[in-house]
């Protein structure tokens, strides 16, 4: 393990060295991606110093226990050796952890999008509960959210509603939320009081550059249509909406949020990079997933991964069993504790997975 820190080490101080190179500033890019690995290795590099620094300590109370013949001396480097050796075990799981391959997409910026799935108007009302929950998530991590996508219900919430999220780190944390959320809950239509069991999906997609993927012009139908839904005297009126079809693979984007038909395609197109994009992202997770035991991080929107039990008051992960009875505050946006958990979970994995690798 020394010698893997000691070339990490190397590496940070390589790039450190390129980035005062006044060459490199003529290539932006480069220089964000090279700037934010040297930011990244940084941690690593600190752990490995205090490691270094506690293994010397205990060498050197080793040495003073061999060789000291001092009672006193000897009792001094005995009582620090008792608290280097739990601090070694400490720095060498927290270097552990930090090893574990990162996934180039969590640093991306995210689209969230939700639609109401089975349940008619209450999974719509559902869809507009999850909505208001990432968006109080997202308000109270300092993230920016846009509103890109919107189709309101008749009967109040969404049939479907999509955000981008921009922030440090945003995918790598909301991707756990990709799938299917249910719902029970006696809905407000209810005349009898019955619990009902409704839906919605989520789908959480990393934002892709158009350097990530390469669309040909040629591949596309873009067809226009008029606004729908809430807007006042826009609405209906002229065909603003903008859909585009990817012919090769039927994936499809829309979007009628904006009063311009250009700034709508405009929309329409990046959603349509993000789908294509994490529609291949997909297949490599899928394929990484196959050799793990749980769906943590598959992103399998067809999965049911959570469901919230009103009469209870109780919210489950089926994903890792858990259960938690607070679900007034995590449906109003406390949802950290459950991130941290499935993070958990997937982190055990990658340790495994390396292990038997």
């Amino acid at each position: 393990m020394l010698d893997k820190l000691e070339a990490i080490k190397n590496k940070w101080e390589d790039i450190g060295q390129s980035l005062l190179d006044p060459e490199m500033m003529k290539d932006m890019k480069r220089y964000a991606r090279m700037s934010k690995e040297y930011k990244d290795l940084k941690g690593i590099v600190d752990a490995y110093e205090h490691y270094k620094n506690v293994l010397s300590n205990i060498d050197n109370n080793k040495e003073i226990l061999k060789t000291e013949k001092d009672p006193e001396f000897r009792e001094m480097a005995k009582m620090e050796l008792d608290e280097l050796l739990p601090e070694k075990a400490k720095a060498e799981e927290e270097i552990k952890w930090l090893l574990i391959p990162k996934d180039p997409e969590d640093d991306k910026d995210a689209v969230l999008e939700i639609r109401a799935g089975t349940g008619g108007d209450e999974a719509a009302i559902f869809a507009g509960d999850l909505y208001r929950m990432y968006a109080r998530y997202c308000d109270n991590k300092g993230w920016k959210t846009e509103l890109i996508t919107i189709n309101e219900s008749e009967s109040g919430g969404y049939k479907e509603i999509g955000m981008a999220v921009k922030g440090e780190g945003v995918y790598g944390i909301l991707k756990y939320e990709s799938g299917v959320h249910r719902v029970q809950r006696v809905p407000v239509t209810e005349s009898q009081g019955r619990v009902h069991t409704s839906a919605a999906s989520v789908a959480v997609l990393p934002e892709a550059d158009e350097v990530d993927i390469e669309i040909n012009p040629a591949d596309l139908r873009v067809d226009t249509y008029r606004s729908s839904g809430a807007g006042g005297q826009h609405v209906n009126k002229t065909e603003s909406a903008v859909r585009i079809t990817h012919i090769p693979s039927g994936v499809v984007a829309e979007c009628q949020k904006e009063r311009s038909q250009l700034r709508n395609r405009e929309v329409a197109m990046s959603m349509l990079r993000n789908r294509l994009y994490e529609k291949a992202y997909q297949e490599r997770m899928a394929e990484i997933a196959s050799k793990r035991k749980t769906l943590v991080s598959t992103g399998d929107r067809s999965a049911k991964i959570r469901t919230y039990n009103y009469p209870q008051g109780r919210v489950t992960d089926h994903r890792i069993g858990l259960t938690l009875y607070k679900l007034d505050s995590i449906i109003n946006g406390d949802i950290q504790h459950i991130i941290d958990q499935l993070q958990i979970v997937e982190n055990a994995e990658k340790l495994r997975a390396e292990s038997e690798g």
